[in-house]
């Protein structure tokens, strides 16, 4: 089974819903949960915030957050995943962010890193750093396998 699999059964099975908000993997997490049959029971949807403007105006990230961290960074996957979270009423949400290249953000951020937060109600958002040194398309499709697996984990 997949991870993907693996958790739509488990959400099943606990009764429990989950959400992702995606940045750089422009829905990739999203498109692998609604692949498994069922998933319409246990999968509140997704968020895709590629800009900005769009993690201040569906997830409500503070922009003096975004300008102070940047779109790359902990808080910010920490601030999208807790917003995800409370704009779905979901139980667990998963947030990508990160530079999938060809070109960089204009920081030092170097090509390939991947923030993934995660958020549960009741907890303090956490987020975990990711560097895949792949393509533009490898580090989306890597960057959204490990979204699933985060939001996998959130319910052992």
């Amino acid at each position: 089974m997949t991870p993907a699999e693996i958790l739509i059964k488990r959400l099943t099975v606990l009764a429990k819903t989950a959400v992702l908000a995606e940045s750089c993997t422009g829905g990739l997490a999203s498109d692998a949960l609604v692949r498994v049959p069922g998933a319409s029971r246990v999968f509140w949807g997704g968020f895709i915030c590629y800009t900005l403007e769009a993690k201040t105006a569906m997830l409500g990230v503070d922009r003096d957050l975004l300008r102070r961290y940047g779109a790359v960074s902990p808080e910010t996957a920490c601030a999208m995943a807790q917003g995800a979270l409370e704009r779905s009423g979901a139980d667990f949400a998963a947030a990508v962010t990160g530079i999938a290249g060809p070109e960089g953000d204009g920081t030092d951020t170097p090509l390939g890193t991947v923030w993934i937060g995660t958020a549960v109600s009741g907890r303090p958002p956490q987020a975990r750093r990711f560097h895949y040194p792949f393509s533009r398309e490898g580090v989306r499709t890597a960057a959204a396998e490990e979204a699933v697996k985060e939001l996998l984990a959130l319910t052992d």
